[in-house]
């Protein structure tokens, strides 16, 4: 399929849109990002995803898809040269899409939650739902892997991509907190896993690195608070 026509409406601080990027450089797809500000609703943004009306938006020619998760699912089957992204075999995407359901419902709002908590006991209420969420994905990780390196296998896949996405906010939210989530103490499996997605030589470009995701966030949360009090 032709790739000319292919725009990725986002922000590269997203990590819902760095899942778009990591599939496309995977099936080696020429794109265009169209970088914006999601909180500003441009124009382009509410006619591409008027339901939800947020980032990110791939546009395929003159056809909107949204909602990342469904993003990459519709690039593995549009695009059927490079690497499978999801599992080929049935019982294994299956079993993928079921992780990435619990990842994006249930830890991620959590991640959410750890910067909204005021005190400490809030804090450490939210923490241990984190581990118990975590503990569960590395269960997750030795069946899926297979004793390899990645989720998808030998190779990046599926799960990869969507966990992988958050690793930069996951070392971001702690050290905003002064936390430890990532532990290899309770979850040796994902600390080395996400060790070796950094090293990844086509996925380095995409993930940030924390400590100027975390300046660039104190940058717009300011520039927030200044447009709320004026």
């Amino acid at each position: 399929m032709a790739t000319s026509s292919v725009k990725l409406l986002g922000a590269r601080q997203s990590p819902f849109v760095n899942r778009v990027v990591m599939a496309l450089l995977m099936k080696s797809i020429n794109y265009e990002l169209v970088e914006m500000n999601p909180y500003l609703k441009p124009e382009l943004l509410i006619k591409t995803n008027p339901v939800h009306k947020k980032i990110p938006v791939l546009l395929h020619g003159d056809r909107p898809i949204c909602e990342s998760l469904i993003i990459v699912q519709y690039i593995d089957e549009a695009w059927t040269n490079g690497p499978s992204i999801l599992p080929t075999d049935p019982y294994d995407c299956a079993i993928a899409r079921f992780w990435a359901a619990f990842f994006d419902d249930k830890f991620v709002p959590l991640l959410w939650q750890i910067r909204e908590a005021e005190g400490e006991d809030a804090k450490e209420l939210v923490l241990e739902k984190i581990f118990e969420a975590f503990v569960l994905l590395e269960e997750a990780f030795i069946n899926c892997s297979k004793g390899k390196a990645f989720f998808g296998g030998d190779s990046v896949g599926y799960l990869d991509i969507v966990v992988g996405s958050f690793v930069v906010y996951i070392r971001v939210a702690e050290m905003m907190n002064g936390i430890k989530i990532l532990d290899e103490t309770k979850t040796p499996r994902l600390v080395g896993w996400a060790e070796r997605l950094y090293s990844d030589s086509s996925l380095k470009d995409v993930l940030m690195d924390p400590q100027l995701l975390l300046e660039q966030l104190k940058r717009f949360q300011a520039m927030m608070s200044e447009a709320a009090s004026d």
